[in-house]
């Protein structure tokens, strides 16, 4: 006996698209409900954007993970990422016109409102209170920080190693005159230091973290805990963020995704770091703990940006005598439009 095909009547049509309808919007309810954003829905071909990314920092971790896990392409986002080993040359990059954002530290985006340039925060995307840090030889008479008095140590100018250090020396009651400093490239601070030719030098992870495991039982860190919280962002010129809002909200909404992503896979996430800075999996591991990988805009942004200031004025590292209004360059919009909370500074 041959089965008649099934017929529905206009009820029950009816009935049937309301219950797909209800199960459908059962299922985005509960998607948004475990905090994840809604999948978005591009329109037209991915718009391009190049990012110069300090490759050689575990800070950038957010950027690589919202690349490799699709974030950025989910988002309509075409993002080429321009690899740099300092934040500051990310943020020349930006400043010269080679690339939309950069990922860089507060000092050089401090130092470079300082000589006018129009640059805008977007977002703060990791802070660490342990990094930088100071790096000596035991054999050349280094067992406290109070120690360094005299000592030959190896920085990069005008970076947060910089900072770090004439905060750590001044906690000590010492300051940079009573050390010799030898202005050196952070890929030049390791060489330096295993050579004999500094004490010790300031720098950040990974390079911390290769020294340590290179000069074994001879080596001692001096950290920033408790001295300088490391704000890294990612940030561009003024004209590019204010011109461009719709595609600074998808960046920020693909951050945040690394975001979550971060935090509720971080086997994966430090795999993905790991390998886009090529570190080994044991050293990133070691360090994770310090980092909080968060998609923030912070008023303890400014205040810190502002204590730069201060001490870049007194050391004469720049030649302006006032601190400017930092909240001119920090860009609210986005990060207010797609994340309201996480956005605490004062305007």
């Amino acid at each position: 006996m041959t089965e008649e095909p099934a017929t529905f009547s206009g009820k029950d049509a009816a009935r049937y698209a309301l219950l797909g309808a209800l199960i459908l919007a059962a299922l985005l309810g509960g998607y948004a409900w475990r905090g994840q954003p809604l999948p978005a829905q591009p329109a037209g071909p991915p718009a391009p954007m190049t990012i110069a990314a300090n490759t050689r920092y575990t800070g950038t971790g957010l950027v690589f993970i919202a690349q490799v896990q699709g974030y950025f392409a989910n988002e309509g986002l075409n993002v080429t990422l321009q690899p740099y080993t300092t934040g500051k040359d990310a943020l020349d990059a930006v400043l010269e016109g080679r690339a939309e954002l950069a990922t860089v530290a507060d000092i050089p985006i401090m130092f470079a409102v300082m000589k006018g340039h129009p640059v805008s925060i977007v977002a703060t995307i990791s802070t660490v209170e342990k990094d930088p840090g100071v790096i000596g030889r035991k054999d050349k008479g280094i067992l406290t920080p109070a120690h360094l008095n005299g000592k030959r140590i190896g920085v990069t100018l005008g970076t947060s190693g910089h900072f770090m250090l004439d905060a750590l020396l001044l906690r000590h009651k010492l300051s940079t005159d009573d050390v010799m400093l030898h202005d050196l490239q952070p890929q030049e601070l390791a060489e330096a230091l295993l050579q004999g030719d500094v004490d010790a030098v300031a720098t950040w992870e990974p390079y911390l973290g290769a020294l340590r495991t290179q000069l074994g039982a001879n080596g001692i860190i001096f950290y920033s805990e408790g001295i300088y919280e490391l704000p890294f962002n990612i940030a561009g010129t003024r004209d590019y963020v204010v011109s461009h809002p719709e595609m600074i909200k998808k960046l920020v909404r693909a951050l945040i995704r690394a975001e979550r992503s971060c935090r509720d896979e971080p086997d994966a996430a430090r795999q993905i770091i790991a390998s886009a800075m090529n570190v080994s999996l044991e050293d990133l591991q070691e360090v994770w703990p310090t980092y909080r990988f968060n998609v923030t805009l912070d008023q303890s942004l400014l205040l810190t940006l502002e204590d730069e200031t201060r001490w870049a004025i007194k050391n004469e590292l720049t030649n302006r005598t006032n601190i400017p209004n930092y909240l001119d360059h920090v860009y609210l919009d986005a990060l207010e439009a797609v994340m309201p909370t996480a956005v605490t500074v004062i305007h």
